[in-house]
């Protein structure tokens, strides 16, 4: 049997490997279904963010595949998704070559209309490309698309998570401006759809870079063979090398695309019929349509069919050692105390309430300064009768230094007795208010603090005065 994850989702079989991590067919003991997971090895906190940001995705589309839950468990996180078996378009161009135009235009109508979804919610892609569009195993009916893996999406104001003179995206689906380093935008986007459609209409990967130099120096070119012109034109306003004169948005697009859709020639009876397969393959062994055949160990006991505890209630998860979100999410604790954390939330590393995680802020380490080097041997001053000498030096102390040792009382035991000659460069050893002031922080030498005090005497002699002249 598999590896179940979390007490809830059981590995079956891996289906594929996407920018974070690796993409398995899962069974969800709670939902009794099978869904795609992605699991990601924390094996650096960049892969990690990435994934926070996809995960904490929702949007609820019916032709885009975002995050559904998500668990965490020792040093692996994964978020699942629903199970998408007909492959991406690279698959079915792979079977197919160049698709009908007529086909094609439903294909790019959905696709328009998730991304319309997508950007509402101010969350540009990045990463459109024919092997980031799903299908489902419609057959020969019509065909269902998803547009799916965002690990580098992100939302528009969000800071970015790389350089900014740092590419991020697939070569040969990068617009223009992302090759000069301009900030992600939805025009982007659109570019990216536009070489999906150019893909899809002849069967080939499109050469960005000659397109973008021959609409540059000779404007836009002609149709390709075998594509109808009133598609070839909103298909041409997506390749546009300036965003200025592209689409500003996909609805925008989608409306262009379905006037030119009615301008097409019916389908023909001879036309290739389009048979969307199953490219999952069967399933393992030890695993059925409703789940695994044998009950694998390491599944939490509230979700084991049938198992009640003996007041006949269903065992409590925790015993299971996995934290349940509300969100379908779960997380396993690593001691008891993390259990505890579902009632008494934490300030950092705490588990969100949509199944997302945030990451602990660096720790702010305090930073002492070294101390100054000690002065070499100076001339002592003339001593001045008005200032004690036990006060005049300040000795800087090392934090690190064990703590003062006591004052001494004197040896002949009066109180009026002066105090004796402390030894030459021992901060611990003196009488009173010697031990005291060599524990006092840094301060400016004597030659420095007689003319400030003198300074200060002064200022404050001015000020009284002046006051009472008021």
């Amino acid at each position: 049997m598999g590896e179940v994850f979390a007490g809830r989702y059981e590995l079956a079989d891996p289906i594929g490997r996407g920018g974070v991590g690796a993409v398995w067919r899962a069974w969800d003991h709670r939902r009794r279904r099978y869904v795609a997971a992605k699991v990601l090895q924390q094996r650096d906190a960049h892969s990690l963010l990435r994934f926070v940001r996809e995960q904490a995705l929702r949007i609820d589309h019916p032709h885009v595949l975002a995050p559904a839950s998500w668990a965490a468990d020792d040093d692996k996180v994964l978020f699942t998704m629903d199970l998408v078996a007909g492959g991406s378009l690279v698959h079915l161009v792979g079977d197919y070559g160049p698709l009908p135009p007529a086909f094609v235009c439903t294909l790019l109508d959905q696709l328009l209309s998730g991304l319309a979804a997508v950007h509402a919610e101010d969350v540009v892609h990045r990463d459109i490309k024919p092997a980031n569009v799903l299908l489902e195993a419609t057959g020969t009916g019509r065909p269902r698309l998803r547009l799916s893996d965002f690990g580098i999406a992100m939302r528009l104001g969000e800071p970015r998570l790389t350089e900014t003179n740092l590419v991020v995206g697939t070569p040969g689906y990068l617009a223009p401006e992302q090759m000069l380093g301009a900030e992600p935008d939805f025009p982007a986007d659109l570019f990216a759809v536009g070489l999906v459609a150019l893909y899809l209409l002849e069967g080939a990967r499109p050469d960005a870079r000659a397109l973008v130099q021959y609409f540059l120096e000779h404007g836009t070119p002609g149709p390709p063979k075998g594509v109808p012109e009133p598609l070839w034109q909103v298909v041409a306003s997506l390749l546009q090398p300036d965003p200025v004169d592209r689409f500003r948005t996909a609805t925008g697009a989608r409306k262009a695309l379905a006037a030119a859709a009615e301008l097409l020639p019916e389908p023909g009876p001879d036309d290739e019929l389009i048979e969307i397969f199953d490219q999952l393959g069967p399933l393992p062994p030890g695993y059925g349509p409703d789940g695994p055949l044998r009950q694998a160990s390491g599944v939490a006991s509230d979700l084991v069919p049938g198992r009640v505890d003996d007041s006949g209630t269903a065992a409590d998860p925790v015993a299971s050692k996995a934290v349940e979100r509300a969100d379908g999410g779960s997380a396993r604790p690593v001691a008891a105390s993390a259990v505890e954390s579902r009632s008494t939330p934490t300030p950092t590393g705490s588990l969100s309430d949509t199944g997302s995680f945030r990451l602990p802020p660096p720790r702010q380490v305090p930073v002492h300064p070294a101390p100054p080097p000690a002065p070499g041997p100076a001339p002592a001053p003339a001593p001045d009768p008005r200032i004690d000498t036990a006060t005049a030096a300040y000795t800087t102390r090392d934090p690190q230094a064990p703590p003062l040792t006591p004052a001494l009382p004197s040896p002949t035991g009066d109180p009026h007795a002066p105090p004796p000659t402390p030894a030459p460069r021992s901060p611990t050893r003196g009488r009173g208010r010697r031990a005291r002031r060599a524990a006092r922080p840094p301060g400016p030498p004597a030659r420095a603090a007689i003319p400030l005090l003198l300074l200060a005497l002064a200022c404050y002699a001015i000020g009284f005065w002046a006051l009472a002249r008021l």
